[in-house]
């Protein structure tokens, strides 16, 4: 680290006494053959060069720990990791929003610790370990509360919130009736505004959470992920979390899903990480309507269906999430790849529509989403009959 550089124009201090902290608790060590996370892959895709941090988050062991991980990185104090003008609310920010990605991180202290019911993807919203994301998924709804940078935020206080879930699983006690989430067990997703998979690239949050959760026995955790990371699979999670591949046809993802594991990487994925001890799920997600979509996702239901072993579709269930955009993100969005939007944004066949956080948004007009619905759905039943459809909206 070097603290006492002086910082670019436009930049805060840089945060002043770390050398007296002591040093970062040593990491566990990594499995054989060296983890994926010192790999030169994982290294091109978080190169990271500067790092925001609350002084709380930095002199925390997980903070420490990640300093250490990046020792070249520059390290600046902020007062709140929601509030860098530099990073969220400068308009030039979007124009290097994929460098941004690449290169910066933030590290903060969760400081509201609320796990709020959910009854679609999971029974229970949990606080998340993280904020943002090191991918590049054009539609992602997390930046338009963040303005024009989303590199992602780490939180620090993981021992907090593992304790806060703790609580919560033992105040539901066993679940005493089946539901679309799960038929025994509360599903908490951990991963609402992140990338799990690739917060495990930076830290052991992810690992700490799949390691807590094998040990509560009337509770799942749950995450949504478009990065395989081979790391997971050392981390023994005994059927107590459950990975959601995000799925889309392999043009699209291209398109829109910059920075991620290619689809069928993910597809090839789900039978190693099931044979490792997780619950392997799909996420249809999101369906983007564009001329030709229905022989796109047929090719992708034939692709799943030859390619995956018995064993991964006896246990495996979908969910399907059709587009939803925003104003704001689309005009971010045309300062970076303004391509991504000649599909996503179709104001003749979107209409407004205000969201449980009070955001307006844009999803497929009524008539529209549900034929669509139904036109995957019975792509599903053609092509992918094992593959059941926990909820679709």
């Amino acid at each position: 680290m070097h603290p006492h550089r002086t910082p670019p124009a436009g930049s805060q201090e840089p945060l002043f006494g770390l050398d007296a902290m002591p040093s970062a608790p040593p990491a566990e060590p990594a499995p054989p053959g060296g983890a994926f996370r010192d790999s030169a892959q994982a290294r091109r895709l978080l190169a990271i060069r500067e790092i925001h941090a609350e002084p709380a988050a930095a002199a925390s062991p997980r903070g420490r720990q990640i300093l250490a991980r990046f020792p070249e990185a520059r390290l600046i104090e902020v007062a709140s990791h929601w509030r860098i003008p530099e990073l969220h609310g400068n308009e030039g920010s979007a124009d290097r929003w994929m460098r941004i990605k690449r290169e910066t991180l933030v590290l903060g202290v969760k400081k509201t610790l609320t796990t709020r019911p959910n009854g679609r993807s999971a029974d229970w919203i949990a606080p998340g370990p993280s904020n943002g994301c090191a991918l590049s998924c054009v539609y992602c709804y997390v930046p338009r509360r963040k303005g024009f940078a989303n590199p992602i935020t780490v939180f620090t206080n993981i021992d907090r919130i593992i304790t806060h879930l703790g609580r919560h699983i033992a105040a539901q006690g066993p679940k005493q009736e089946p539901n679309q989430c799960d038929p025994e067990a509360w599903v908490y997703d951990i991963g609402e505004n992140g990338d799990c998979s690739v917060d495990a690239l930076i830290c052991d949050n992810t690992a700490d959470l799949v390691r807590a959760f094998r040990d509560w026995p009337t509770a799942k955790a749950s995450f949504a992920t478009k990065f395989v990371n081979p790391d997971l699979l050392e981390l023994d999670p005994r059927g107590r979390t459950r990975i959601r591949f995000s799925l889309m046809p392999a043009d699209d993802s291209r398109l829109l899903d910059l920075r991620t594991s290619p689809v069928d990487r993910r597809i090839a994925a789900a039978q190693d990480f099931l044979d490792a001890g997780y619950e392997v799920h799909f996420n249809l997600s999101p369906v983007v309507l564009r001329p030709g979509w229905q022989d796109a996702w047929a090719e992708l239901l034939r692709q799943l269906d030859d390619v995956l072993p018995q064993r991964v579709k006896q246990q495996a269930l979908a969910e399907v999430i059709m587009l939803t955009h925003n104003a704001d993100l689309h005009e971010v969005n045309l300062r970076w790849h303004p391509r991504g939007e000649d599909v996503l944004w179709q104001p003749a066949t979107q209409q407004t529509k205000r969201s449980e956080n009070g955001a307006l948004n844009l999803r497929y007009r009524t008539g529209i989403k549900r034929q669509a619905l139904t036109d995957l759905r019975e792509l599903v039943a053609r092509h992918t009959p094992w593959l059941g459809i926990r909820y679709a909206f």
